[in-house]
């Protein structure tokens, strides 16, 4: 049995690298793909329980590895888009390298905070959930009047982040049944094509990357920060890794000049609000994540010796995840430098309209261009990306008042 579960565990480590590579390719697509399998005569003799492990290891390495497109590409995943904001500009500086390692370090302590946090968790969530879910809508209130707050230009960032919450609420608050992943056309138009399509206006040219071998962080603050906000956003529905950031961001008082604090914190939130996930599913009976789902329909509600096995996928993954990003990020930090990043960032958009074209259909199609053009318009205000949280924030807050 335990040769099996090394087999399952390291062939989930290399699918998370495969979804966390690929733009558009998600885990919650390979979890949808192993569940209709399970039920062919040829997969249904095996254990579920590799199953779990399979999924678990998965999981955890997309949160380590999906850093690296959202970085050089600017493609973001689901959970990665505020990633694009500091790691293209250190990208452009020649530290595109330096930023997914502060990623991978942030991922690192929250697999470490994970284990020690855990047991308390078990006992507080309970208690805690009911009433956290009724001032949360009033705190994400408060967390976007901040992010408004903290520009020099009031008016623009009110009217970037009300006008990208607008289009939230419509793709996300009523019409979700007519496309399938809705956040896909919405979060890679906001903060991945418009990127692309500026850096192609530009004529960006990406410099030769310094490899160094040590890397310091110099604030572990923003930890602090994706401590506190993620366990909020893994227990409650409508809140994701993107809720987290900005809800660590303002917890935490980053500087809007600390590129490398927030991409550490957005490390960790990436992966804390996955792990938690699986809490979430045996304390509260809940999924809020696909691969919690996934789990959920092979085994249903996991018993304690199912969650301590879990646990140990995630911290296994997790170690072998960090040295397999940064070996990943050498490769590809030597060899980007002689790519015409003009004609790579063309080719990236027409990869991603066609993965948006084959996944979410033709309104997903007409969702990706409208939101591409909010986001070049809302660049061209010159405010803060984050504003553009908005088509999370505004959605969630109106689901947890009405």
């Amino acid at each position: 049995m335990l040769i099996e579960i090394i087999l399952f565990l390291f062939l989930g480590i290399a699918a998370g690298t495969f979804t966390g590579l690929i733009p558009g390719i998600h885990i919650n697509l390979i979890g949808i793909l192993l569940i209709s399998l399970i039920s062919l005569p040829l997969f249904a003799s095996i254990n579920t329980i590799y199953f779990v492990v399979f999924i678990t290891s998965m999981a955890i390495t997309h949160t380590f590895v999906d850093f690296i497109p959202s970085i050089f590409l600017g493609c973001p995943d689901t959970d990665t888009e505020l990633s694009i904001l500091p790691g293209h500009e250190l990208l452009k500086e020649g530290l595109g390298h330096e930023a997914v390692v502060i990623s991978a370090y942030g991922s690192l302590f929250a697999i470490f905070f994970l284990l020690i946090i855990i047991i308390p968790s078990i006992y507080i969530i309970p208690l805690t959930n009911k009433f956290i879910e009724k001032i949360i809508p009033y705190f994400l209130i408060i967390i976007s009047i901040g992010l408004i707050l903290i520009e020099n230009n009031k008016f623009k960032a009110l009217f970037a982040f009300t006008l990208s919450g607008i289009l939230g609420w419509l793709v996300l608050g009523s019409n979700q049944e007519l496309i399938n992943q809705p956040l896909l056309p919405l979060l890679t138009g906001l903060f991945g094509s418009s990127s692309l399509l500026i850096s192609i206006k530009n004529k960006t040219i990406i410099p030769k990357q310094i490899i160094t071998k040590k890397i310091r962080i110099h604030s572990y603050k923003p930890l602090l920060g994706a401590l506190i906000a993620s366990p909020l956003c893994s227990f409650l529905p409508g809140l994701g890794s993107g809720q987290a950031a900005i809800i660590g961001n303002q917890l935490s008082k980053i500087h809007s000049s600390d590129k490398r604090g927030f991409i550490l914190l957005l490390g960790a939130t990436n992966t804390l609000v996955m792990g938690f996930s699986f809490l979430s599913l045996y304390l509260i009976s809940k999924t809020r994540t696909g691969a919690a789902v996934a789990i959920n329909n092979l085994i249903g509600i996991p018993s304690t010796k199912l969650l301590i096995l879990i646990i140990f996928a995630i911290t296994f993954s997790g170690i072998f995840s960090f040295f397999l990003t940064i070996k990943i990020s050498k490769i590809i930090s030597r060899k980007i430098e002689k790519i015409n990043y003009q004609r790579l960032s063309i080719l990236t958009i027409i990869f991603l309209t066609f993965l948006v074209t084959i996944f979410t259909g033709l309104l997903g199609l007409l969702i990706f261009i409208i939101s591409t053009l909010i986001g070049v318009y809302c660049i061209s205000l010159g405010v803060r990306r984050t504003n553009l949280m908005g088509c999370l924030l505004i959605p969630t807050i109106i689901f947890y008042l009405i």
